[in-house]
């Protein structure tokens, strides 16, 4: 498997198709780089070379008790980037991966950054304050994290319900979708599952939104249901420099799999432009 080893000695594992302009995939909670599966299937098929990694303590990457903050997120990101001397990449982040993303370009600027998309994702902040009304609660992050300590197996399979909208009148959402779920966040390490509840729920990205100077797309549904449109997506856009806003109606926050060929059409448009 191909793999890189992090300053702190964390092993990272990374996919990597096709050539041409690369486009970098960051995944989202307790998933792993499996869950871009359609979209480097479907541009890596048209010439671009896409790249995604399994963040540590995920997927196949290795279970560090360390670094599972968002800080050393971006960082693995960069040395991922230099690793394989990526130049003029598409940075593509879904969920807690977008969130990736932003304090990747906020803390490592833009050399190597020629554009950027956001899907589903956690910034600006997701939980709530006096100076984020609009946030979820501390007790929607506690929960998650109780569920983890409890029976994550059982949390996994609960919460891919709202996550693709399996739970909406007339879904259409296969039990194979939601089983994939529920497999890729048991590869997640514990600790690293418990931890990340931290990192994507209190981590402010204000700053780092600022300082994304790149073309940005940014794509959300309007039912999403775990990164709910008007604390993340309507707030990113005020904030971004050069930015697109495009929101799906009634898609979900799992819209890379429920949504695939819209959002594969988007990305290869917005890549192409």
């Amino acid at each position: 498997m191909p793999t890189f080893t992090t300053k702190d000695g964390t092993e990272i594992y990374y996919k990597d198709w096709g050539t041409g302009q690369p486009i970098v995939f960051s995944h989202g909670w307790p998933l792993s780089s499996d869950a871009w599966e359609d979209q480097m299937l479907f541009l890596a098929g048209r010439g671009y070379r896409v790249i995604a990694h399994d963040r540590r303590g995920h997927g196949r990457s290795s279970q560090p008790w360390n670094g599972n903050d968002m800080d050393t997120y971006a960082d693995d990101l960069a040395a991922l980037t230099e690793r394989l001397d990526l130049k003029d990449a598409i940075h593509v982040g879904h969920s807690t991966g977008g969130g990736e993303v932003v304090r990747y370009i906020g803390r490592h600027g833009t050399k190597r950054v020629a554009k950027a998309v956001l899907i589903g994702a956690v910034p600006p902040i997701m939980l709530k304050s006096a100076n984020n009304p609009v946030g979820l609660p501390m007790d929607v992050f506690n929960g998650l994290r109780n569920g983890v300590l409890v029976d994550r197996s059982q949390l996994f399979k609960d919460l891919s319900a709202p996550f693709y909208g399996a739970n909406r009148p007339g879904a259409k959402v296969s039990q194979g979708l939601r089983d994939s779920f529920w497999l890729q966040g048991m590869q997640a390490g514990v600790k690293a599952a418990y931890d990340c509840i931290k990192a994507f729920s209190e981590t402010d990205f204000t700053e780092d939104l600022k300082k994304m100077s790149v073309p940005t797309l940014v794509l959300h549904g309007d039912d999403d249901q775990i990164v709910p449109v008007d604390g993340s997506a309507h707030l990113m856009i005020k904030l971004l420099p050069d930015a697109t806003l495009k929101i799906y109606k009634g898609a979900d926050h799992g819209m890379c799999s429920t949504h695939k060929d819209a959002v594969n059409e988007d990305l290869l448009a917005f890549a192409k432009k």
